[in-house]
């Protein structure tokens, strides 16, 4: 009871760290963007963003090894094994070393025959492309070799550092602001030459965070371990196919709408990423703080609370992102004028696909840190990739036959939702997860809750057609807002849940005044 305890306490701590550098960053980012757009132009903008996305479609290799070192991190200090856990660390910055080699071979070949030949970018812009294109590259590479930094962090749930730097993310990303505006070189040039600084500036910040606090966070070249190279590399070669479909499903069709309908299209799925990530922010650092719990549990065979865990994090998942996510699907146009001067055109109806994508695949992922933590993925990602994988030729096709912008990321949910039970019905025997009860306390309690917390909200804005924008929009969103809270508390959540949340409240209250 005691380690169970000590468990839940520093959960609602990181949790707690991880939300006031979100809203830090958010604030932030949401000011940012809005200058950066404007200053750029809606054409610049879209240049950044397609551009951007070639030199991510490589860097997916990144993603599925960061997956691994992140399981083989957390799952050794689960196990207490600190001999084994600087083996991986070390073996961990070779295979990272590789990967950005790999990375700037693709990007310096592949890459650019899709930068001169596939992307439509008008000929007087061609040159700062070219810049925002090289940086990518470079940007790319700092996050690649800082992986096993940030993984040590998580591993060791220490998310207090995150926010501590957070701060000075936030006053180099305002400094980029300014110099924006006051630079007088050409503008998309100067804001990839100054994102690539702040990059380079907070990557150095994490690793020697790491240097100092972290005995195994040392690279040492006795300490790889062939063996355990093999193993990572098995494990993330699986990852990898899921990493094909994650970035098919992203940069792939970004890529896909500039070649069908130009850069302006690309500035309209930017903007609806920025808000889609900020959303998905809320999401992801409530997990973050739960998924080594996720691992350390499997590593030490506590099935029981590995489960509890699952299904935590999945419903207060939902319901978080249905709190944060309802007002803006319901007053999208209204929100995005009040944000942003120019809005580009399909920004609206890309924002709300997306969100509903943001929402399926938050809920789906405690399913994918348990496979993850089991070691065995190869069924899982073969077969969850390969589905995902079908996003992109299906959305061609769609687009072959006249569809509309729109129209990819009504494939990409569509597919979402049948990835979301494959999942479920591979994760099931991996982890003896009971198939009824994930059901029931998570799927049927989302749905019902959801459903309810908006008739009233719905109810309200289509009664309002004679009332001013401006006081049709807070009352939609004070109403969708106090809807979803009285729904979760006394409709979602089990009464221990409710009595964990008030005395979590308590707490931070009692802290707060003090």
């Amino acid at each position: 009871m005691t380690d169970l305890a000590a468990n839940n306490k520093r959960i609602a701590q990181n949790t707690l760290f991880l939300y006031l550098r979100m809203l830090f960053l958010m604030a932030v980012s949401l000011y940012t963007s809005r200058v950066v757009l404007n200053t750029l132009g809606v054409e610049d903008f879209g240049i950044y963003n397609v551009v951007g996305g070639v030199v991510a479609m490589f860097s997916f290799i990144n993603g599925a090894m960061s997956t691994g070192t992140q399981r083989f991190l957390t799952f050794e200090i689960g196990r207490k094994d600190i001999n084994r856990l600087k083996n991986v660390f070390s073996t961990s910055i070779v295979i990272h070393g590789l990967i950005s080699l790999l990375v700037i071979i693709l990007a310096e070949t592949i890459g650019l025959y899709f930068f001169y030949e596939k992307l439509v970018i008008p000929a007087d812009r061609i040159n700062a492309a070219l810049w925002v294109y090289q940086l990518s590259i470079l940007s790319a590479i700092i996050m690649i070799m800082s992986v096993p930094y940030n993984a040590i962090i998580v591993a060791h749930e220490k998310m207090n550092a995150f926010a501590y730097i957070s701060v000075l993310e936030i006053v180099l990303k305002l400094a980029i602001v300014y110099l924006l505006m006051i630079g007088r070189i050409d503008k998309l040039k100067l804001y990839a030459i100054l994102i690539f600084l702040v990059q380079l500036t907070i990557r150095l910040v994490y690793s020697s965070y790491c240097n100092r606090h972290f005995k195994e966070a040392k690279f040492h070249k006795s300490l790889f371990n062939n063996k355990l190279f093999h193993e990572m590399i098995v494990f993330s070669i699986w990852n990898l196919w899921g990493g094909c479909a994650a970035i098919a499903f992203t940069q792939g069709l970004n890529i896909l709408l500039n070649m069908f309908f130009g850069p302006t299209i690309n500035a309209a799925r930017g903007i609806s990423v920025q808000v889609q990530n900020t959303i998905a922010q809320f999401s992801q650092n409530f997990q973050m703080a739960l998924n080594p719990q996720i691992t350390k549990s499997y590593a030490t065979g506590d099935l029981t609370y590995m489960h509890s865990l699952i299904y935590r994090s999945s419903k207060f998942t939902f319901f978080l992102l249905l709190l944060l996510s309802s007002p803006v699907m319901l007053e999208t146009e209204t929100l995005l004028c009040l944000w942003l001067k120019n809005v580009p055109e399909y920004t609206v109806i890309f924002l709300r696909l997306m969100i509903c994508v943001t929402i399926i695949d938050a809920v789906a992922n405690p399913l994918m840190v348990s496979a993850a933590a089991t070691g065995k993925v190869k069924v899982y990602q073969g077969v969850v990739g390969g589905i995902l994988l079908c996003i992109l030729p299906i959305s061609y096709i769609a687009l072959k036959l006249g569809g509309n912008p729109a129209s990819v990321f009504i494939v990409h949910l569509c597919v979402c939702i049948i990835a979301f039970i494959v999942r479920l019905l591979i994760i099931r025997p991996m982890i003896k997860l009971v198939l009824s009860d994930y059901v029931k306390k998570v799927i049927l309690n989302c749905l019902t809750t959801g459903t309810i917390a908006l008739i009233i909200p719905l109810f309200i804005k289509y009664s309002l057609t004679q009332t001013p924008v401006w006081l049709t929009f807070f009352i939609v969103c004070c109403t969708s807002t106090l809807s979803v809270i009285l729904c979760t508390f006394f409709g979602g959540l089990t009464v221990s849940e409710r009595q964990f949340v008030l005395n979590k409240l308590s707490t931070l209250k009692y802290k707060l005044k003090k």
